[in-house]
């Protein structure tokens, strides 16, 4: 049986979440339509399940998000506003059956039964796991609905790295909108429609607001929405305004060789915060925990019934890579670089 997924300590006011989840056999069916789609549906599941995206990109066979989970709250909506999240998540003979549901037993006076009913969907409010789940059902409907198919879209659950606020979250957001330059497609991720950082660009509210959470946690402070676009255009080019001249005189693709990969690995070197982000480092996805040694051990003291008796710490350091002092939960040994 598989352990459930490992999530922030209930104490916790807030929790950040990188998820990934790819396509079956990792195809590439996801165009220009189905990435429309795709965001929209992101956007619709992040205002009902009370989440909010810091950074997002939808690439042909798989997508990232990075969500930003709140505690559940101790007054739940009312009627009235549960009801209108409802009807901007159901279609009209959806949401008028579950109106009617809901005032039938107010007025009937039976108030235990309407807030079990109630409850039926605050469960799937403030947790990554239905937001996920609700956002990628609904997807692979619409998509099987105009493809003739049907069954799974995606290849087994999700995955998610539980990410400290501050450096680790800027770094992942970061690594996220870099997708599309890792994988050749444009040099500058503003270029990228389908990414939180050229949303952002493009002036889009929520874009931009998530952007201006990861920067203002890295920074410590307030910082102006503009100020903040700027401060994170610097994080991404900071380095990478070095290029390396390609064949005949064109531009080279900003990633880094697997050549030079190997030869940094090799001579027990490391990558450089530039380098890392320009490369696919499984600890991104696959890391479990991303933050400073102490968020992680911490993390790691809470989940301690998930680990053998001999295993007595919970921070990894982060192989090959310079990190700014960052570490993991899962020690990866086999290519955590490539």
């Amino acid at each position: 049986m598989r352990q459930s997924r490992l999530k922030a300590p209930p104490h916790h006011p807030l929790a950040y979440y990188h998820c990934v989840s790819r396509v079956v056999d990792r195809k590439f069916v996801l165009g220009p339509e189905e990435k429309e789609e795709f965001v929209r549906l992101m956007r619709l599941y992040e205002e009902f399940c009370e989440v909010r995206v810091i950074t997002y990109c939808v690439m042909s066979n798989h997508f990232h998000v990075l969500a930003e989970v709140p505690r559940r709250p101790e007054q739940m909506p009312d009627d009235a506003q549960l009801l209108a999240k409802l009807k901007r998540l159901y279609s009209p003979e959806a949401f008028a059956q579950v109106r009617w549901q809901l005032e039938n037993l107010r007025k009937l006076g039976a108030h235990e039964e309407a807030e079990t009913f109630r409850e039926s969907f605050f469960r799937r409010m403030w947790d990554v796991s239905f937001f996920m789940k609700g956002l990628k059902q609904r997807f692979t409907g619409w998509h099987n609905r105009r493809q003739g198919r049907k069954g799974t879209l995606w290849e087994e659950r999700f995955k998610s790295v539980l990410v400290e606020s501050g450096q680790a979250l800027v770094t992942m957001a970061t690594y996220i909108d870099l997708n599309p330059v890792r994988a050749g497609l444009v040099e500058d991720p503003k270029e990228y429609r389908w990414c939180g950082y050229a949303s952002a660009v493009a002036g889009k509210r929520r874009a931009r607001s998530g952007l201006r959470t990861a920067i203002t946690t890295w920074a410590h402070g307030e910082i102006g929405e503009g100020e903040s676009i700027e401060k994170y255009r610097e994080l991404i080019f900071g380095a990478g305004e070095q290029r390396n001249p390609g064949a005949n005189g064109q531009r080279a693709r900003r990633g880094i060789s697997r050549k030079r990969v190997e030869e940094v690995m090799g001579s027990r070197g490391k990558l450089s915060n530039w380098e890392m982000l320009r490369c696919r480092v499984r600890y991104f996805c696959d890391g479990a925990v991303l933050g400073t040694k102490e968020f992680v051990n911490g993390i790691f003291e809470s989940e301690r019934h998930r680990f053998g008796p001999k295993r007595t710490s919970g921070a990894r350091p982060l192989r090959h890579v310079e990190a700014d002092g960052l570490s993991t939960l899962r020690d990866l040994r086999v290519k955590p670089v490539g």
